[in-house]
């Protein structure tokens, strides 16, 4: 660790001249010689260094986004393109080119802060050797040593020997104590960071072996940062812990602003967003009308929790416009989910004359044209006269009319039993 550490002296001038000036700020308030004004120093060195990675960890976030988006059409190159690897090299860097996506935009922001964290390192353990460095002369280097955070010098280890500790003024079960907590409280925060990307920000929609190794992530890297954990002096063990705590905040930030499309927070953020609507009767704020325009913009590409959203809104009269607002509408119903199909309407019931004349005069015309029955009228005379005709004697139109109103089955009739004649 020593040499890599010494790989970055270049920048550890720049590291220990930002935490002298923390330095004086604090020892004004909490003493030159105290824990409190070492650690706040490191603590201000983290905040410092992380507001000025913010646009990285933006690109971060969208390179993210991208690579889970483009999963299903890398897994499609990969099987298409199984027994021809530079084939797939090929096509993966074409979509890489095609879609804006860089693979390293994800670790820009670990590979920036490295330099930092190296230098902090470096200045630590020279001042736990008793040795100046960067603009840390003798008097700054020997108040730092009488530094203790919570009984633990700043530049003492988990893994230290009895007799190092104590000549930083301190005992090992305090260095031990303290360390395991910070320790626990590093690999923690890890954990949690990266649950919460897991089970919240991850279109769910979308099983690829990318999601499969962002969950061995979720457990490897605790066990990583307690390992080497051990063997980190105090101070670093505070810079680390720190910039964990910056990471959970800042990604819960995103989270809850920004989720990605199809996650379980898209779904909670929508569903704040109607809330609001529901009470206020408009979309407030630029980002929440950002968002709605996004999602009006998709059309039929929404997925199932912005359709749902479109659906909530229509449940209220309401329409998302293009311009991220949302106004009254008759059609809503009909624009939720891309456009609903017309409602079927009934046939309008027809009488029992209606339908009787329509059973025996299938050729007959609809009630709605006015001239039609009378015509048919004078037709049924005729057919009914023609019937009696051709009928046996004693048997009348009239009773035939009769047996049919009766409820008699129509048409050719089944010959009787000659046993019941």
């Amino acid at each position: 660790m020593d040499t890599i550490a010494s790989l970055f002296s270049f920048i550890t001038t720049p590291v220990s001249w930002v935490i002298v000036q923390f330095h004086k700020l604090y020892g004004a308030l909490f003493g030159d010689d105290t824990g409190w004004a070492w650690g706040l120093s490191i603590v201000s060195l983290v905040v410092l260094i992380r507001i000025c990675l913010i646009p990285l960890f933006v690109k971060q976030i969208k390179s993210t986004r991208n690579m889970q988006v483009l999963q299903p059409k890398m897994k499609a190159i990969q099987e298409r393109y199984k027994n021809d690897k530079q084939r797939q090299s090929e096509e993966m860097m074409k979509l890489y080119k095609e879609t804006g996506t860089n693979p390293l935009s994800s670790c820009l922001p670990i590979l920036a802060q490295s330099p930092f964290f190296f230098a902090l390192y470096h200045v630590l353990s020279s001042i736990a050797s008793g040795k100046t460095i960067g603009v840390i002369d003798q008097p700054l280097l020997d108040s730092a040593r009488q530094a203790h955070i919570f009984g633990a010098p700043l530049a003492a280890k988990f893994m230290d020997s009895e007799e190092k500790v104590q000549a930083l003024g301190a005992s090992l079960t305090d260095v031990r104590v303290v360390t395991a907590i910070m320790i626990v409280m590093m690999s923690a925060s890890q954990f949690f960071t990266q649950r919460q990307l897991m089970t919240k920000n991850v279109d769910l929609t979308v099983k690829t072996p990318y999601m499969q190794q962002q969950k061995m992530l979720m457990y490897i890297f605790p066990v990583i940062f307690a390992v080497m954990g051990i063997n980190f002096p105090v101070g670093v063990l505070v810079y680390w812990l720190t910039t964990n705590v910056w990471t959970m905040g800042q990604q819960m930030y995103v989270i809850n602003q920004n989720p990605t499309p199809g996650s379980k927070a898209q779904d909670q953020y929508l569903g704040r967003v109607l809330k609001s609507v529901t009470s206020h009767g408009q979309v407030r704020g630029r980002t929440r009308r950002n968002t709605v325009k996004r999602i009006v913009v998709k059309g039929p590409d929404r997925n199932d929790i912005e359709r749902k959203f479109i659906t909530g809104l229509a449940k209220l009269g309401l329409a998302a416009q293009e311009d991220g607002t949302v106004a009254k509408s008759d059609a809503a119903v009909l624009e939720a989910e891309g456009g609903a199909a017309p409602k079927r309407q009934q046939p309008k019931r027809q009488t029992k004359a209606k339908r009787h004349t329509a059973a025996t005069h299938p050729g007959a015309a609809k009630d709605s044209e006015p001239a039609e029955p009378q015509a048919k009228t004078s037709l049924e005379k005729h057919s009914a006269s023609q019937d009696d005709k051709s009928k046996p004697a004693g048997k009348s139109a009239s009773g035939s009319s009769r047996q049919a109103k009766s409820g008699q089955r129509k048409g050719p009739q089944r010959p009787k039993h000659p046993s019941k004649k």
